[in-house]
This record gives C-alpha cells, sequence and structure tokens, in this order.
C-alpha cells in the first residue's frame, strides 16, 4: 500500500532543523513518514570477503521502489548493524538517501549500548537527508524504568528527526511495560511511531491502544510471523525484513479494505515461509534475496553463519511447494499466486 513516501506536515510543535546540510545550504524541517502500510528491513548485503556491497544495496532499493513499498529502513537488527564500522554505516546511509531521492520514506536505525553514540548516529543519518530514525533502549545491570525512560528522552530532545521505538526484547533484552512506553511516547513529541515486536505481540498492541495518549502508529515486525493477529489488534502495517514483502503489501491492502477473509488467507499461505525464514540469524533471508537476484552473495558477517546445504534444499523445496512455477526474480502477483 504506497501512499506516498511521507505526509503533508512536519510533526507538530517541532522546530526546523537547525544547522545546514553539508553544503551549506541552510537545513529544513522534513516532513514526517506517515508510519503505515509496508516499510521493509533492508539486509545489508556483503561481498564474498565481507566488504559492504553497495551496488546490491542499489539494486534491492529499487526493487523496493519498483514495488512501491511506504518506506524502508536501514541498519536494522537483521541488517547486521551491530557488525558495521561507523563509516561503514554512514556510508550505507549516504548510498540509501541517493538512491532513494525522495521516493519513499528512509528510516536509520540508529540504537547503541551508549546513549551519546546513538545520539550521534541520529545526527549523521540527519545530516544525510535520512527521513526518521529508530531507536531501541539496550539492557544494563540493574534494569530500571527511569534509566529507559531517560535515555528516550535524551535522545528524543537531541534528534531533528521523528523517532521510531522499536520494542524487541528479543534483542534488546530490555522489557517495557505498555504504561511505560506510553510515558515515553506522552514526554516526549520526537516519538512518531512504536515498532512493536513484544510477544505476545498482539496484546502489547491492543494494551498500547488504550494506555497511549496521543494517536501513534503501531507497525508491526518479527518476519510478519504473527501479522493478521497484530493488524486485527490495531496495528497500522509492517517494519520487517521477510523477502518477499509483495505479500505483506497485498495483505495490509486486503486488511484496510475491510476483507478480513483474504487478508488472512494471503498470511496463511505464506506463513510457512515466514516461519522457515523466522529461523535464527540473517542467512534464510539472505538466501532469499540471493535467489531473487537482489543480492550478489548471501554472505553474513562472522560470528554469523551461512545457510547450510540442509537448509537450502528444504528452502528450495518450501519455494516450489508455496509458489509452484513463480519466477521469484520478478515482482510477486500475490492474488494470481493464490488461484
Amino acid at each position: 500500500m504506497h501512499s506516498g513516501p511521507m505526509t503533508d506536515q512536519v510533526i507538530a510543535g517541532l522546530d526546523p532543523e537547525p544547522g545546514a546540510t553539508a553544503g551549506g545550504e541552510p537545513r529544513l524541517a522534513r516532513a514526517s513518514p506517515a508510519f503505515n502500510g509496508v516499510y521493509p528491513i533492508l539486509a545489508t548485503p556483503f561481498h564474498a570477503d565481507e566488504s559492504v556491497d553497495h551496488e546490491s544495496l542499489a539494486k534491492l532499493l529499487e526493487f523496493m521502489l519498483r514495488i512501491g513499498v511506504d518506506g524502508v529502513t536501514i541498519l536494522g537488527v537483521l541488517g547486521e548493524a551491530n557488525r558495521l564500522g561507523d563509516a561503514e554505516r554512514e556510508a550505507i546511509v549516504r548510498t540509501t538517501v541517493s538512491r532513494v531521492a525522495g521516493r519513499c520514506a528512509v528510516i536509520v536505525g540508529i540504537s547503541h549500548p551508549g546513549t551519546r553514540a546513538t545520539i550521534d548516529l541520529g545526527a549523521m543519518a540527519s545530516l544525510h537527508g535520512a527521513d526518521a530514525v529508530m531507536v531501541a533502549p539496550s539492557a544494563e545491570g540493574a534494569p530500571s524504568d527511569a534509566r529507559v525512560a531517560e535515555y528516550f528522552a535524551r535522545v528524543c530532545a537531541a534528534s531533528t528527526l521523528p523517532v521510531v521505538l522499536q520494542d524487541h526484547p528479543a534483542s534488546t533484552a530490555v522489557h517495557m511495560s505498555a504504561p511505560l512506553i506510553a510515558r515515553i511516547a506522552a514526554d516526549n513529541a520526537r516519538i512518531a511511531c512504536i515498532k512493536a515486536e513484544a510477544v505476545p505481540s498482539a496484546p502489547k498492541i491492543a494494551a498500547l491502544r488504550a494506555a497511549l495518549a496521543r494517536e501513534t502508529p503501531m507497525l508491526t515486525g518479527l518476519g510478519g510471523l504473527y501479522g493478521q493477529f497484530d493488524l486485527d489488534a490495531g496495528s497500522s502495517g509492517y517494519n520487517t525484513g521477510f523477502a518477499f514483502p509483495e505479500v505483506l503489501q497485498a495483505q495490509v491492502r486486503a486488511h484496510v479494505s475491510g476483507d478480513a477473509a483474504l487478508a488472512r488467507r494471503i498470511w496463511s499461505h505464506f506463513l510457512p515461509l515466514i516461519v522457515f525464514e523466522q529461523q535464527p540469524g540473517v542467512a534464510v533471508r539472505k538466501e532469499l534475496l540471493r535467489r531473487r537476484g537482489l543480492l550478489a552473495d548471501a554472505t553474513v558477517r562472522h560470528p554469523g553463519a551461512a545457510l547450510a546445504q540442509v537448509g537450502a534444499h528444504a528452502l528450495s523445496s518450501l519455494i516450489d511447494w508455496v509458489m509452484p512455477g513463480v519466477d521469484i526474480s520478478e515482482p510477486l502477483d500475490v492474488l494470481r499466486i493464490l488461484r
């Protein structure tokens, strides 16, 4: 569901962005993404020697634009951001913003165990033209709701961009209650979206809907694993990295149009692939993207593991079962596959 890259309004109450662009021109406040629809989280492509493959990144971006996604997120957990150096992160942001050229929203993951480092990564993303940043908290030796709230307060106060609050305890080991997230959103106008990935996700989304003091979009993640339940609970779409985002787009379109039966049929048909892709790590997703012709190589940075041969054979059988005779290098005609 592509409704244009961004809304027409700048977030209420936010000042124009201070400072200047790299070329010395004054930098104006950018419009906020709508945060509904489908925002794929992109894998970071690597050559066989583990160097960043910017050519494959460009190809991946062009495919996402071709199918009309509402935005993309780079440098997320499954974008292997924690295995990238600062210069590599910056180069990836530059490539992404340049290639997208305003045709959809660009969200940049900036999470870091250090608050100051998170703020600096956010400033870098803003400098190079990102439209929003995604932030998750980090585990501390003595867990504290107050400390988590302070982390988001400092990051939001320093940010010149809308902030997506990521609630993903599986990767952060930080468990934020619905009241805590609602308080953080109420206290920080920069919070523009919540990426809801705490399981059970549907009850958490419903609880947040009741707790939030202002309307705040919520996007579901977790590879789409609980996607239909989350949409039914009030999610406004997806912010996840499933290798077939056309499926999620078709499901969201059906859901928004009120065709609940079709939405569930789409999701359930492709659910075996969604489940298979959700195995630990990013190897399955990268192999699928390679088979789609979007990555030249499925390399995962060490110490991440590549897909074992037995897994590759199982994946081939699964693709043939779910999409017999379909050329997956082309955008999927989801409704035709269902017929």
